[in-house]
Order: structure tokens, then sequence, then C-alpha cells
């Protein structure tokens, strides 16, 4: 397809793991089944390396800038193939940003299926960071509005085919309240406990300085309209403290594992470098932090991902693998690409598994 590509890139070493997060995974080559462009990196590689190393997945669109840029992904498994969701920002005639979905058979290999653009007032100015859950044979999205500043909010749509949606005739469906955040709700993820439908969400400070997670619910068996909603918190339920998360927690994703929760969480604003952090709860609602260093770092200079790995999306597929998808660039954001990683589980915390390198001549 004319505007989706898998992005191949020769870039230098893919980051090495922070501490407890064991070796980076495999890589390869991934390419777009009707269209393939090969990129230079914007940053040259040490003259003494002598080869690089590049993901078994790199992938973006380019439809809107001309250059790769795709962020914010969430992947699911629907109707026999994977189906992933993300952020496409302004350009090729959209003001705002907007979302994509792409389609693969095997994780690896994707091309464009469709987007989501602005349908409703509430999202006129825009519209980012998908995340999609199959619940009872639908894909639920939910996402934010983009460009109200302190009024942005959590929306959410469903399709019965995953590429076409139905807005909730109630969104924005929730803000926070309480005198901890400006109202503000982004990067919305949610998770089925217990009954209830949890959502989790980033705020800022009234100040808008320091970005932070909140969590709300609503009964599994419901509509998800803005009734549906109780905000369970009058308070953060994860903000930053260490170092490397500066002023900033962000993009929650969670899964389960022998019976606790595992959340993946970006630390810093974006390029700063954000980095992929780990925490662990019993009941959704509090939760530890399980590394004092990011479980998934940005890469060395050279790599494709120096300037940031960032905004997680997990996702747990059929046989029980646990798949990170993530986003990272070497240019400050001048381009943004996908890629995964595969986790692993060892003494109940998560780790990035070990890689059997691809090397390729510069």
């Amino acid at each position: 397809m004319r505007n989706a590509v898998s992005v191949c890139i020769l870039l230098g070493l893919l980051a090495a793991g922070a501490a407890c997060a064991g070796d980076n995974p495999q890589s390869g080559r991934s390419t777009d089944n009707r269209s393939t462009v090969k990129l230079k990196s914007s940053k040259s590689a040490s003259k003494d390396t002598q080869s690089a190393e590049r993901p078994k997945m790199l992938w973006a669109d380019t439809s809107r800038k001309g250059r790769p840029y795709s962020k914010d992904p969430s992947v699911v498994r629907f109707q026999g193939r994977y189906l992933m969701y993300f952020s496409l920002p302004p350009g090729g005639g959209f003001q705002g940003w907007t979302a994509g979905i792409a389609q693969s058979d095997d994780l690896v290999r994707w091309e464009k299926a469709g987007e989501i653009t602005p349908a409703a007032e509430y999202e006129a100015k825009g519209l980012a960071a998908p995340d999609a859950r199959v619940l009872d044979g639908k894909v639920h999205l939910f996402y934010q509005t983009y460009g109200n500043k302190h009024r942005d909010a959590i929306c959410h749509a469903w399709s019965e085919d995953g590429i076409r949606f139905t807005r909730n005739p109630t969104n924005p469906v929730f803000h926070p309240e309480g005198d901890w955040t400006v109202g503000r709700a982004i990067d919305a993820h949610v998770y089925p406990v217990d009954g209830r439908l949890l959502l989790y969400y980033a705020t800022r400070d009234p100040g808008m300085k320091v970005q932070m997670l909140g969590v709300a619910a609503a009964p599994l068996d419901s509509d998800f309209q803005r009734d549906a909603w109780t905000q369970l918190t009058d308070g953060p339920i994860l903000q930053p403290e260490l170092a490397w998360e500066k002023n900033c927690i962000e993009a929650p994703t969670v899964c389960e594992h022998n019976g606790r929760l595992y959340m993946f969480y970006a630390g810093a604003y974006n390029n700063e470098p954000q980095q992929v952090g780990c925490a662990v709860s019993d009941d959704g609602v509090r939760w530890t932090r399980l590394f004092d260093e990011p479980l998934l770092p940005n890469g060395p200079e050279g790599a494709w991902n120096s300037s940031e790995s960032g905004h997680p999306g997990v996702f747990v597929d059929e046989d029980g693998a646990t798949h990170l998808f993530y986003q990272g660039n070497d240019d400050h954001g001048e381009t943004w690409l996908l890629s995964k990683v595969r986790i692993g589980w060892r003494d109940g915390k998560p780790f990035v598994e070990s890689r059997q390198a691809v090397q390729v001549s510069p």
C-alpha cells in the first residue's frame, strides 16, 4: 500500500536491557507486503561500528508527513487477524491528530487497513491514543480528544469488524475531578477486573506540569456511557518519583500473569528520553514499582530508538506469549516508528527476552 510502509533501518545497536530487564528481543526484517522503503538514519552510526542490528518489527505509516510517523500502538486479535491502532499526526488534509488501523497475520508484517477521523464536534480538533479491547465479540476503542489542553477527555466507540466504529452517544465519557488534577484525561487504557472495566488514564496536576496516572471503573456489563464511570481515587495511583521518570508518567497498559496485574508505563515526556517502566498490583488500584530503572530503555547513540522507547502497549496472544509494542525514534521526534519486544517472566517479574541478533552490513 502506498501510504503504509514497513521500515527497515540500518541504524546501530538496539537498546541493551536495563537492570533486571535481560537482553533485547530478536531482530529480523519487516516488510509491508505491498510496499517497502529503506530509509537512512538521521544520525550516522559510530565510525568503528562494523554492523548494525534491526528489530524484527519496525513499521510506520507515511501518509501524513511523507515520512514514517506513527505513535501510541495498541494491538488486539480479532476475527482471525491482528489489528493495531495507532495515532497519526496532522497532515494529508487533516488539521489535527487522527488514528490509523493496520492489520497483520504474524505481528511482524503490517499493512494499513483504515483510519478513524473526527466525526463529532467534541473531537473536531483531533483524536489520538486509541486503546482497543475485545469484549463480547466487538472491538471497543477508548481514545482521547486532542488539542483542547486541560479539557481533553476520554471517548468511547465500538465496532463489529474492527474498522468501522460507532461513537458512544454520551462522549466524552470520562474526565477526572478533584483538586489534585487539572481535569484532563488522555492515554486511556482499559482492563477487566472482577466484573468491572478499569479505565486507566493520564492527567496533569493543576499547574499542567506533572503528568500522572488515575483510574476509574464501570460495570463490565454496562454500555460504558458517561454515567457508568466512577472515579476510584482522589489522587494519582502512580506519579513520577524516580529520576528517569522526570515529570511524567503516562501511557499505562496492563496484563495479567499468574494472578497478578502488571502495568507497563512510559516515564518522562517524549524524547527526554521517554522509557518504559513496570509496576505490579493485586487489585488494579494500588500499584508498586518493580524496578528502579527502566525495563525497556531508549537505545544507545546510533540506534533507531536512541531518542526514545516510549508509549507501550502490551498484548498477550492466544498462545500466552506477551508482546510489548512501543514507539521510538532517533531524531527527537522528526519521525516515529513502531516496534515490539517479547516479554518473558521470571520469579514474578517481566524481562525483555534475549535476542538472536541478525547482523547487517552498514
